[in-house]
């Protein structure tokens, strides 16, 4: 992957879209690696969000390992695993552990998961320290989960929240963002209670379920909706529902699950006193430091910026970070058309 990434899309660390009149054509791809068990690999889901992303026309490339009823431990002894990290530079890993097992308190969490959680992410980070790992918050059993103890009897809706308590867990310990699928898994649920997302299992997805897997990651990963993109074979209404709740639910929820790490957001407005108004914010903590480059001489070296331009017109706004993962150039396109002044009526002349 080029140090220099030009990106149309907020970003994490690596280029998703770029202007081709700025780069060559032949950029690398993103390479994106899902690791987990039957919730990630039923349906072949993470070569959905492949097919999303590549109808979006965004270059990538997405692999797969995955192994059923695995728990982070269990991955973590899996030497097959270890094989696929060390294949290539990762741009971003995907963590997804067994179904129940982030539902239990932190000191079972502490026990059970957080040390083979940090055994793969050393292993990730000794590939390239610049991954960008995020977890795969699952979903809550469609009736909930009994145990051998009655006491421990829980409901989908105790479920469904003590996974994502042990996912926003897992998150603090290590500072790395949360894919919310059982969030908007949630939001649909309650919002569209005749679609069926689970398998007569009650726990695994069906092709519904699935998608909506595909786009919350899409969305969380390239902050835009999945619409007018690929859609497998599932209702078109359905469909078009799932993209704009996983936008919705994950676009409104970018602090909550750290989805704002390593991002920038450029604004832009004409004001009704014919302003250009530019405003730009950046989130990379670990940042040497920062330099926001306007095109024409101005420059910033600070997270965020306000500027007027004087002048309709197309402006390309850089911002280049620096830290130990290199140079990065991230990019914004910025279009202010001219006002148009309403021609002034011609006076008839008198006879």
């Amino acid at each position: 992957m080029s140090l220099k990434s030009l990106l149309f899309f907020f970003i994490f660390y690596i280029p998703l879209i770029v202007f081709p009149q700025l780069v060559n054509k032949e950029i690398n791809p993103m390479n994106v690696l899902f690791i987990g068990n039957s919730y990630t690999h039923y349906n072949s889901m993470p070569f959905i969000f492949q097919k999303i992303a590549t109808s979006k026309n965004i270059k990538i490339n997405v692999e797969m390992n995955a192994k059923s009823n695995h728990t982070f431990k269990m991955h973590s002894q899996r030497l097959d695993m270890y094989d696929v990290i060390r294949s290539k530079k990762w741009d971003y890993v995907v963590l997804q552990g067994f179904s129940r097992e982030l539902k239990y308190d932190k000191d079972q969490i502490d026990t059970a998961s957080l040390p083979y959680i940090k055994q793969i992410l050393d292993s990730i980070y000794s590939r390239n320290s610049c991954t960008n790992v995020l977890l795969f918050m699952t979903w809550g059993y469609e009736n909930g989960y009994t145990e051998l103890d009655s006491s421990a009897t829980s409901t989908y809706a105790e479920m469904r929240q003590s996974i994502e308590n042990g996912y926003q867990y897992i998150s603090n310990q290590f500072d790395i963002p949360i894919v919310p699928v059982g969030s908007v898994w949630n939001a649909f649920r309650q919002r569209y209670p005749n679609i069926k997302l689970y398998q007569d299992d009650g726990q695994h997805p069906t092709i519904n379920g699935s998608y909506l897997c595909a786009s919350t990651f899409y969305t969380s990963i390239f902050k835009g909706t999945s619409e007018n993109s690929f859609i497998p074979t599932l209702d078109s209404v359905i469909a078009k529902n799932i993209q704009q709740l996983s936008f919705i639910e994950v676009s409104k929820n970018l602090d909550t699950f750290k989805l704002n790490l390593n991002t920038l957001k450029v604004f832009s407005e004409r004001t009704k006193n014919g302003l250009y108004i530019v405003h730009g914010t950046s989130n990379f903590k670990k940042a040497d430091s920062l330099e926001w480059d306007l095109g024409n001489g101005i420059k910033f070296k600070t997270s965020d910026f306000n500027y007027v331009f004087k002048n309709s017109g197309t402006f390309f706004i850089k911002l280049t970070v620096y830290d130990t993962c290199g140079i990065r150039e991230i990019y914004r396109k910025v279009v202010f058309k001219p006002i148009i002044k309403p021609k002034k009526p011609i006076k008839k002349k008198k006879n």
